[in-house]
């Protein structure tokens, strides 16, 4: 009865919303024609102005996908309650079920209405922890695989900015400007050659998709209605991430961060070993980022190819493993498990095929296992690293690291891109934030000194409950691992949980970005089959903070002015 009860409302739901998003006023989608080397639209029309309509109309027809998706959850939620369900198995299965029957809806509903949702479709392909599996598959393709607007209008809107920033044609910069090479929420990236007169280097060309800021805003109304009934206690979390997210509408602020942490960087210690592009600040605009191209793949998917080695090139065999072992990873409640063998840990990859190899073949296969871990571990620790200096010592970041903006390089450094998301921390928020993560660090934990230094960075809770604060403190800047102890499946129901028995009244906002990055990186360690404390890695950095405190430190304040 209650699956008929589900389809039953999920059939009106469909009908009414399809109804009502029938809109008269179709987007338009004419640019003109035009001849020549690039095929450029008529450039004196301006790009087609949003719909009015269309806010209304992708609410509509975001609810058209979600609200079913939201009622099954609930409602299943609820059947377990009332019915007293109580066999793990059953309910695991049920949830399974659920999760496979929802996570394409979820990622066809992305695709189709793009802005925000990509964002928040990355943000959960990044926590292979915690985001079931099956939405992790799913939305995996969205790291970098979003599919593009038309080649013609994004050569339109690269044509407009030249002209009026510059002066120029696109023929007058780019002597070539090639297919896209990866699009997300904003934009898309292009590979291009500047012409002999900018120097003729091989660039990356970042193209703001059109209409994207307008639409972002109406989105955060659409995900706000959906935190309110479907994920209670995000509100603040989503305030500062519409805050900064909207920051990223002007690349020519990207431009300038990436030089400045393209500078930072290389008067670090990981100067040799990360690698930031090099914007041509000359030719950006609000809507035009062109860069220095970086030569290489995606951190995962130099994994995926190192395991493929190993099986027989067989990448598809590369990636069920992966996955397989991502589940197993998370799927222990206790982080102190033993550690199995290279060997045995090969018999599992290879499965019934490893029968037909020699006892030398099998070690040699099991050195190139262990040399592809203890690498992915090494440059793991490196990326955790250069992020804890940035945090710490230079007072500015990336606050959205996600898989697809970590790169290794052919020549083997690792690249980070995409610094739309760019965040700088005062003096105070720094010192402040060390605190905490120094606090954590520790082998004996002292509650009473987390609990301080949380209250010294700007967080308070309701009673004051240091026990609670402490565990708060662990969720944002350390791991999820407490969490899944006690048996919460995500972080969120965790979060739940402890704002049930003393709510955060007040949580600052230069701690929100940090916290997401740390969020973030776990997701990546989940990847990468590997399990992750921040504040492990963080801890060096953040010392070095505290006893350097009295010293003029080199600090911006978003790069523009220092702070004293």
């Amino acid at each position: 009865h209650r699956y008929w009860l589900i389809w039953w409302f999920c059939a009106v739901w469909n009908f009414i919303v399809s109804a009502a998003a029938a809109s008269p006023y179709p987007i338009p989608e004419d640019f003109g024609s035009g001849t020549g080397k690039y095929l450029i639209p008529n450039t004196r029309k301006n790009p087609p102005s949003v719909n009015p309509l269309e806010p209304t109309i992708r609410a509509l027809k975001f609810w058209r996908r979600v609200a079913p998706i939201v009622v099954h959850y609930k409602f299943t939620e609820y059947w377990f309650k009332v019915a007293h369900v109580g066999d793990k198995r059953r309910r695991y299965e049920t949830w399974e079920k659920l999760h496979s029957t929802h996570a394409p809806t979820g990622l066809t509903c992305i695709l189709e209405l793009r802005g925000l949702f990509v964002k928040i479709g990355q943000v959960m392909s990044s926590r292979a922890d915690f985001v079931p599996r099956q939405y992790v598959d799913v939305f995996s393709e969205l790291q970098d695989s979003v599919p593009p607007w038309e080649k013609d209008r994004v050569q339109q809107i690269v044509q407009q900015s030249l002209m009026e920033s510059q002066g120029l044609q696109i023929e007058d910069v780019f002597d070539t400007f090639d297919e896209v090479l990866g699009s997300a929420s904003i934009g898309q990236v292009h590979k291009a050659k500047l012409t002999p007169q900018f120097g003729g280097e091989v660039v990356a060309v970042k193209v703001m998709h059109p209409n994207a800021e307008t639409r972002f805003r109406n989105d955060f109304k659409i995900f706000r209605t959906l935190c309110k009934v479907a994920l209670p206690g995000w509100d603040p979390i989503l305030r500062e991430l519409e805050m900064q997210m909207m920051t990223e509408f002007d690349y020519t602020n990207e431009g300038r961060n990436l030089l400045r942490v393209g500078k930072n960087m290389a008067k670090s210690p990981y100067a040799n070993k990360v690698k930031v592009p090099n914007p041509m600040l000359s030719l950006c605009s609000k809507n035009l980022l062109v860069m220095e191209y970086l030569e290489g793949k995606k951190l995962a998917t130099s994994v995926e190819d190192k395991l493929a080695s190993i099986v027989g090139g067989d990448r598809l065999m590369a990636r069920k493993v992966l996955k397989a072992k991502q589940q197993a990873l998370f799927e222990s409640k206790h982080s102190g498990h033993q550690r199995k063998g290279f060997l045995k840990d090969l018999n599992e990859i290879l499965g019934e095929n490893n029968s037909s190899m020699s006892v030398l073949e099998k070690a040699a296969k099991a050195r190139k296992l262990m040399s592809m871990t203890r690498d992915a571990r090494n440059k793991l620790s490196l990326l955790l690293d250069a992020t804890g200096h940035q945090i710490f010592n230079d007072g500015l970041y990336n606050g959205d690291p996600h898989p697809g903006n970590i790169l290794v390089l052919e020549c083997g450094k690792l690249g980070l891109i995409d610094y739309g998301q760019t965040r700088s921390l005062t003096k105070h928020d720094r010192l402040a934030l060390a605190a905490v993560v120094c606090a954590l660090g520790k082998k004996t934990l002292d509650i009473h000194e987390v609990s301080n230094a949380m209250n010294e960075f700007g967080f308070h809770s309701r009673d004051n409950n240091e026990e609670n604060i402490a565990k708060f403190a662990a969720l944002y800047f350390d791991s999820d691992a407490a969490g899944k102890s006690l048996g919460f499946a995500t972080p969120q129901k965790y979060l739940q949980h402890l704002n049930s028995i003393d709510p955060m009244v007040d949580v600052p906002d230069p701690a929100v970005f940090v916290a997401r990055t740390s969020f973030l990186f776990r997701g990546l360690g989940a990847l990468l089959e590997q399990k992750l404390q921040t504040s492990q890695h963080w801890k060096k950095h953040a010392k070095i903070a505290i006893d350097a405190k009295g010293e003029d430190l080199q600090l911006y304040n978003l790069g523009i002015t220092p702070i004293v």
